[in-house]
C-alpha cells in the first residue's frame, strides 16, 4: 500500500476577524472532505506573533501557506472558491 503525502498548512489570521474565521472554516472543510487524516493546520495570529509573520513575508490576512507536499504555495483570502483553492494546492477530488 502506497502511503499518501500529508499536507501541511500555515494559516495566518488576524485575531477573530470574520475573514480569518471564514478562511479557517473553509480550509478545514476542504481538508476534512478531501484529505481525511492527511493534513496538519497551524494557525498563526499575526497580532500575537507579528515577527513570525514578517519573517515569513506575510503582509495580509488571512493568508494560507502550503508547506508540504511541495511546491510551496501561498493563497490570500477567505478560501471560499473551493475548486480554485483545491487546484492551487494540488488537491484532487479523489485525493
Amino acid at each position: 500500500m502506497i502511503r499518501q503525502a500529508t499536507f501541511k498548512f500555515l494559516l495566518y489570521t488576524a485575531e477573530d476577524t470574520q475573514n480569518s474565521a471564514q478562511a479557517l472554516e473553509n480550509l478545514t472543510s476542504i481538508c476534512n472532505t478531501h484529505l481525511k487524516d492527511r493534513f496538519e493546520i497551524e494557525v498563526i495570529d499575526v497580532v500575537r506573533h507579528p515577527q513570525r509573520a514578517l519573517a515569513d513575508g506575510i503582509r495580509m490576512t488571512p493568508t494560507l501557506l502550503k508547506l508540504a507536499p511541495g511546491p510551496k504555495q501561498l493563497i490570500v483570502g477567505t478560501l471560499s472558491q473551493t475548486q480554485r483553492v483545491m487546484m492551487a494546492l494540488g488537491i484532487t477530488a479523489a485525493a
